[in-house]
This record gives C-alpha cells, sequence and structure tokens, in this order.
C-alpha cells in the first residue's frame, strides 16, 4: 500500500482512489460454507492463477460466479499444458483435442507438467476442478466444454505447425486467428454463460463477432505489453509480417541504433490493438447486469490505458511496463457504467493522440483509429 501511495503522489486523485478502495475490500466478497472443500480450492486456485480476473470474478452475481469460476480454470488447465514446451507433441496433441472430454472424467488428475511450470498444481488437483464442474448446471456444463473443444483443437493445431514452433505468429490473419482461439473463444463463451444465467438477454449470446473482438482486444495489448517477457523464453507472438517492415529479428528491437524502428514498429502494433476499441464499447452497451458490466469492462478500461501508456514507450524492450496501482484502483472505482467507460476510453485515446507524431508511419491511421471512439455514440 505504501509504495502504492508513493507512486501515485503526483496524483492527488489516485491517493484518494487507493485509500477508498482498501476500505471498499476490507471484507471478504463472499463466504463458501467450510464443508464445501473442492469449491474452496476451487477459488485459492483462482487467486493463485489470474493477476488480473480472480476479483471481478468473485464479484459476480451468485447466479454466475461459480460457472465463470470454473469456466477459468478449465481453460487454465488447458493453457497450462499448451505452454509446456517440456511435453512432447505426441502427448500434447492428444490431451489438447481430448481436454473437453476430459472434464467429464471424475478423479482426473495430470502430473506430468515440468517442475517450473508456474500453475503445475492446478492440474495437479484439476480432481476439485472437474468435481465442481459436474455440480455446475447442464447448460453451463454445455458451453464450458464446447468452447474447451475448439480452444483445445485449435491450441493442437498451433502446436503441430512447423512454421510457428519456428518464427512464431507469421500474417496478421494468423494473429487474429491465435488470438481468437486463446481469448476470442473466451469472450464467446462468456456472452453464452451470461445469457444462460438469465442475467442478460438471450441475444447476447449470439453476439459472437463482438464478444470475440473484447478478447482480441484484451489478448493483443498483452502481447505487446509482454514483448520482453516472451522473448526471454523463446516465444514469439507479434506476427512477423509487421516486424520484419523494420527488422530482420524481432530480438533487434532491443539493440542500440534500433530505437525508432522499434518505436514505430511499436505503433503499428498498437494500431492493430486499437482498432477494436470501437466494438469492445459496443458490446458493454449492451450489457444490463451491473456485476457482469463491471466484469467485462474493468478489464478493458486496464486495456485502453495500457496502450496509451505503451504508445511511443521504448521501455517495453528492455522492462515491464504496467500503469500504476493508483490509477488502476481509480479506473476500477469509475466502471459503474457505459457513460463512465465510455469517458475513459475517450480519455486514454486522447492521450495517445497527444503522443502521436506525424513522423510516424501510422500518424493518419492512429489518429482515425482513436477518432472512431472519440465519436463513437453510446445510448
Amino acid at each position: 500500500m505504501a509504495t502504492s501511495l508513493f507512486q501515485s503522489i503526483f496524483h492527488p486523485s489516485e491517493i484518494v482512489a487507493l485509500i477508498q478502495y482498501k476500505f471498499l475490500k476490507s471484507s471478504p466478497i463472499h463466504v463458501i460454507p467450510p464443508e464445501q472443500k473442492a469449491k474452496i480450492r476451487c477459488y485459492e486456485f483462482l487467486n493463485k492463477t489470474s493477476r488480473s480476473f480472480a476479483a471481478v470474478i468473485q464479484e459476480l452475481d451468485d447466479e454466475i460466479r461459480d460457472a465463470v469460476c470454473i469456466f477459468y480454470l478449465v481453460l487454465r488447465g488447458l493453457d497450462t499444458i499448451e505452454d509446456d514446451m517440456s511435453i512432447p507433441i505426441e502427448k500434447k496433441e492428444p490431451l489438447l483435442r481430448d481436454f473437453h472430454k476430459t472434464i467429464y472424467k471424475k478423479g482426473w488428475t495430470f502430473d506430468e507438467n515440468g517442475p517450473d511450470e508456474k500453475d503445475r498444481q492446478l492440474l495437479v488437483e484439476f480432481d476439485v476442478v472437474i468435481e465442481e464442474f459436474l455440480g455446475l448446471r447442464k447448460k453451463f456444463q454445455n458451453v464450458i466444454a464446447d468452447i474447451a473443444d475448439k480452444m483445445g483443437n485449435g491450441m493442437a493445431d498451433y502446436a503441430k505447425d512447423a512454421a510457428y514452433n519456428k518464427y512464431g505468429v507469421m500474417t496478421n490473419k494468423d494473429f487474429d486467428l491465435y488470438c481468437h482461439y486463446v481469448a476470442g473463444l473466451v469472450g464467446i463463451g462468456l456472452s453464452s454463460l451470461f445469457s444462460t444465467s438469465g442475467l442478460e438477454k438471450p441475444e447476447l449470446a449470439k453476439e459472437t463477432e463482438l464478444s470475440n473482438l473484447m478478447g482480441l482486444f484484451l489478448q493483443k495489448t498483452n502481447i505487446i505489453r509482454d514483448y520482453l517477457e516472451d522473448l526471454l523464453v523463446n516465444r514469439r507472438f507479434w506476427p512477423k509480417e509487421i516486424w520484419t517492415k523494420y527488422v530482420d529479428d524481432l530480438a533487434d528491437f532491443r539493440k542500440p541504433g534500433y530505437e525508432k524502428k522499434a518505436v514505430d514498429c511499436l505503433s503499428t502494433m498498437i494500431l492493430n490493438a486499437l482498432q477494436h476499441a470501437p466494438e469492445c464499447l459496443t458490446y458493454m452497451n449492451k450489457i444490463q447486469n451491473k456485476s457482469i458490466f463491471s466484469f467485462c469492462a474493468i478489464p478493458q478500461v486496464m486495456a485502453i490505458a495500457t496502450l496509451a501508456l505503451l504508445f511511443k514507450n521504448y521501455n517495453v524492450y528492455h522492462s515491464v511496463v504496467k500503469i500504476r496501482k493508483g490509477e488502476t484502483v481509480k479506473l476500477i472505482l469509475k466502471c459503474t457504467n457505459i457513460y463512465e467507460v465510455a469517458n475513459i476510453f475517450r480519455y486514454y485515446s486522447k492521450v495517445i493522440i497527444q503522443k502521436n507524431d506525424s513522423k510516424d508511419p501510422n500518424f493518419m491511421k492512429i489518429s482515425v483509429a482513436c477518432g472512431k471512439v472519440n465519436l463513437l455514440h453510446i445510448i
């Protein structure tokens, strides 16, 4: 808390937000009866494995909270298998493709992840997730299994792709498809869960394109921010089609003398993500339930704030760039309705416009993309 306050010392409104948030969050969000050991363990895993979603999931209404928690853990389990390069493809592929069936197998666990895989314990105790999954309403189970099926097969296709394994994501089209499998499908599944719960209209489940773009916006922002972290473990998610316009190797951006090219490439990546912002606001404008709205809005405002911070910021190539805790809390407290969220999007799009430079090769396109956010009409 003291560190966060110090970081916000020149931003008084953030200090106020930090203090307000501390008192608002001083009591447990919801209490699980002690006899429900499997459910308690699932929420413990949620808090351990999620940097950003744990709190917002736990603030969802009772009708949907457990389903979203289990949905997240099922997909995290799938992702933990996909991420682990120590698992040979001969074993990994069937695990990924059959995972939507595995979640119906009582008592199933997996202890073959490498010792350094950060979420391996989730799979070691995955029987508790399966127990809670099987206790959900059948309609919720069907949504989760359907998304796990599509995601697992998409991940398996990429895991088998020799070009992807050697060079990373190749084209902008591949970039959209990869982000669809790992994040867009999450958005589609969440919309179906929201509708199935009865908290949102059935029509929301049909908004598959908007739901997909909500996921793409978050995933692309994370991929831009995580350039260094991914590069150090030889993961390459920035599309080769983009970065080869500037350098011969993705790692070249870190070298002295490449600063201008690095910043120009960064603006191209940010433009690629920014194009989805208007559709994110359009989707959130359709949400009626207050807890679901906050759940959707908080990650989205963090994403637009992060893009504004990353824009023209060469530090991306040498360190982890994150928005201040005070700024984060201030944004969380403001996510109460679509008008506040739209104002946040407009504010950060203006920050990007103020940083924009006529010498940037994407100058006009970035101005237009930000203009679309500013001019979007919210009813």
